[in-house]
């Protein structure tokens, strides 16, 4: 894989499905429509994943594609992979919380290896560079060229006082009763992906999530966390978090900060 090509594509498609969304985000009215398994789907996500899916096709032909909103591609077993989520956190979209980002990562022999997430309505692009750095870009993000970009780290956690950060939507008693193992400084919310990304710089420790998440949901924010520093693991046994598994359905997880003193379950 080109590295180099690799960032630059998907740093342009996911700036270009931003824009897309934001038009119908900032439109009067659109429609929600649910989908099999009673998730909420727009057309905003079918748009951006349309855009996005003929931009990887084009640049990388011979590389599997994997996206949520093609559940043709969702049968697919490889363990090399483009994966996208062209619109995550639906529902924050559909409340106008603007907690949604585009998902895009590459994984290689399980590992997500490069990815970026774009929050098009906070104006927040996190992703990973050709070395597998994790920046933020800040200031005016024009297509043409790559703005100011800033490196990011994971903190250097405080056990007696960690910073938290769980799912806006998905919060529940399990998650709050494995939160409570840790002497926790501080609590935040965020929706989608946004939460590895808080995770990454050091706006937060540390992220548990005790609940179902696919592959796509996790794929890009996997890679920036890991490209400043950080980790995921599974949530039983502490293990590294792999992708390319059946169904590209996750276990529970962990992402985290290096310092943190895990608890099990």
């Amino acid at each position: 894989m080109d590295f180099s090509k690799l960032t630059e594509v998907m740093r342009r498609l996911s700036l270009e499905a931003g824009d897309i969304i934001m038009e119908i985000y900032e439109s009067d009215d659109f429609d929600v429509k649910s989908k099999s398994d009673d998730s909420p789907v727009t057309a905003a996500d079918e748009a951006a994943d349309a855009h996005i899916s003929a931009g990887l096709r084009a640049a990388f032909p011979d590389v599997v594609l994997v996206t949520e909103e093609q559940s043709d591609s969702h049968t697919v077993d490889a363990n090399t992979f483009l994966i996208v989520d062209p619109l995550d956190g639906t529902k924050e979209f559909i409340h106008r919380r603007g907690d949604f980002t585009v998902n895009i990562a590459y994984v290689e022999d399980g590992t997500p290896r490069s990815g970026v997430v774009y929050a098009p309505a906070k104006g927040r692009l996190f992703y990973t560079n050709a070395a597998g750095e994790s920046v933020e870009e800040v200031g005016e993000m024009a297509k043409d060229s790559i703005g100011t970009t800033v490196p990011i780290s994971v903190s250097e956690p405080d056990n007696k006082g960690l910073m938290v950060v769980a799912s806006k939507s998905h919060r529940d008693q399990a998650t709050d009763d494995y939160i409570n193992k840790y002497s926790v400084n501080d609590m935040k919310s965020a929706g989608s992906s946004l939460k590895f990304c808080l995770v990454a710089t050091g706006e937060a420790d540390i992220y548990p999530r005790v609940g179902r998440t696919m592959e796509w949901d996790t794929a890009a924010g996997h890679a920036v966390l890991t490209g400043a520093g950080g980790h995921v693991v599974r949530f039983d046994d502490h293990t590294p978090l792999t992708y390319g598994k059946e169904d590209f359905a996750n276990p529970f997880f962990i992402a985290y900060a290096p310092g943190v003193e895990l608890k099990l379950p």
